[in-house]
C-alpha cells in the first residue's frame, strides 16, 4: 500500500444514518458508522480489551459512541475508550485503552479514508471535469486480485482487440501507435493511444507522434486508486479500485451521462448502458484473475513492450511513492 493517501473505500449510499458496518480495507478489519448528524467515523474493528469485533456492537448517544458487544466498552470516534462498565462509569480509563482511528471524507458520493500516520494536508479530490451536469449509474463487484492488477488492466490499451473482440475491441485494430503518457501533476496522468488495423507497418513509438494525432478519447489515472475514460465531454466511464487485501479488490464502476441536460433522461441512458459496461468489465475479470502473481511490482518476471508504457509509468510512480514513505 502507498501510505499517506486518500483512498476511495465505499459508496456513500451503502452507509445510512445510524448504521454500523464491518469491512476489510488495506488488509485491516475496520468498523465504520454514520452518526445521526450524517458524519462518518472509522476505527479498528478489534477491541483493545479481548479482541472482539466492534462492528458487531451497537451505537450509543446518536452515534457519538460505539459499544463493544462483549463487555460493553464504549469507544468514541477517535478510537479512545470512554467507559468501562465493569469498573464503574465514572472510573478513569487508562490512556492505552484505545484503537486506531481513520480520518474520513465524503466527496462525489464516495467515502474516502486517509491511510497514513500523519494528518492529511488537504481533502481528497475527484475528477475536476465531472460536475453536476453529469448523472451516473453504478455497480460494484469483487475481483480476486491485488488492486494494482485491477488498475493496470485499465492502463492496458493492447489487450482491447483480444479480450474485448466483440465489444469495445471490434475491428481487429491490433497495432497500437504510442501510447503517449502525459503527466498532469505528481499523482495524475493522461494517456493517449491509437489502435489500428495491421497494415504491415510497425507501431510508432511515442516520440514519433503528437498528441494532436491521437484519438479524442483518452484515459486518466489519479493515485492511488481512481480512473476515468474520457469517451466524450458528456460521456464518461470511471472506476474506483478499492483495496480489500492482497488478493481481493472491490471495483466501483460508474457510467456518467450528460447528453440531454434533463436529469431523468440522462439517468435512463446511463442505466441502459450499464449492462454493456458490466459485460466489458466481466471480460476483463475473466483474464485478470488468471494473472500470476496476483500483485504487481516494478521489478518482476515480465517482459514489457511499448504498448505497456502506461503500466510502466504507473509502476515507477507507485514504487517512488512507496519508497518516499519508507525513507
Amino acid at each position: 500500500m502507498i501510505k499517506n493517501q486518500w483512498y476511495v473505500v465505499l459508496s456513500s449510499s451503502e452507509l445510512k444514518k445510524g448504521q454500523l458496518i464491518g469491512l476489510t480495507r488495506f488488509g485491516e478489519k475496520l468498523a465504520m458508522w454514520r452518526d445521526e448528524k450524517g458524519d462518518v467515523h472509522c476505527i479498528s474493528d478489534i477491541c483493545c480489551h479481548r479482541g472482539a469485533s466492534l462492528s458487531h456492537g451497537k451505537l450509543l448517544a446518536n452515534g457519538e459512541r460505539l459499544m463493544c458487544p462483549f463487555h460493553g466498552f464504549e469507544y468514541d470516534p477517535t478510537g479512545k475508550v470512554q467507559a468501562i462498565p465493569s469498573n464503574g462509569r465514572t472510573a478513569p480509563v487508562p490512556e492505552n485503552f484505545k484503537v486506531k482511528s481513520y480520518k474520513t471524507y465524503e466527496l462525489a458520493d464516495f467515502i474516502w479514508i486517509w491511510y497514513g500516520d500523519n494528518d492529511p494536508p488537504s481533502p481528497p479530490s475527484y475528477f475536476d471535469d465531472i460536475d453536476d451536469s453529469l448523472v451516473y449509474s453504478q455497480f460494484s463487484e469483487i475481483w480476486n486480485v491485488h488492486y494494482s492488477r485491477a488498475i493496470e488492466n485499465q492502463l492496458d490499451p493492447i489487450h482491447v482487440p483480444f479480450v474485448h473482440y466483440n465489444t469495445i475491441g471490434r475491428g481487429n485494430r491490433t497495432v497500437a501507435d504510442g501510447p503517449i503518457v502525459k503527466w498532469i501533476n505528481d499523482t495524475m496522468f493522461y494517456f493517449y493511444v491509437f489502435n489500428r488495423v495491421d497494415d504491415g507497418t510497425p507501431a510508432r513509438k511515442p516520440e514519433e507522434m503528437e498528441i494532436s494525432e491521437m484519438s479524442k478519447v483518452y484515459l486518466e489515472f489519479k493515485f492511488p486508486n481512481i480512473w476515468q475514460n474520457h469517451i466524450h465531454e458528456k460521456l464518461r466511464v470511471t472506476a474506483a479500485f478499492v483495496p480489500i487485501d492482497d488478493e481481493h479488490t472491490l471495483i466501483y464502476l460508474r457510467f456518467y451521462v450528460g447528453f440531454t441536460k434533463i436529469k431523468f433522461i440522462d439517468k435512463l441512458i446511463s442505466l441502459l448502458g450499464m449492462p454493456f459496461n458490466r459485460k466489458v468489465l466481466h471480460q476483463d475479470k475473466a483474464v485478470v484473475e488468471t494473472q500470476i502473481p496476483k500483485k504487481s511490482e516494478l521489478k518482476m518476471s515480465e517482459n514489457l513492450i511499448n504498448g505497456d508504457l502506461p503500466i510502466l509509468e504507473y509502476r515507477k510512480k507507485r514504487e517512488k511513492l512507496k519508497s518516499v514513505i519508507n525513507d
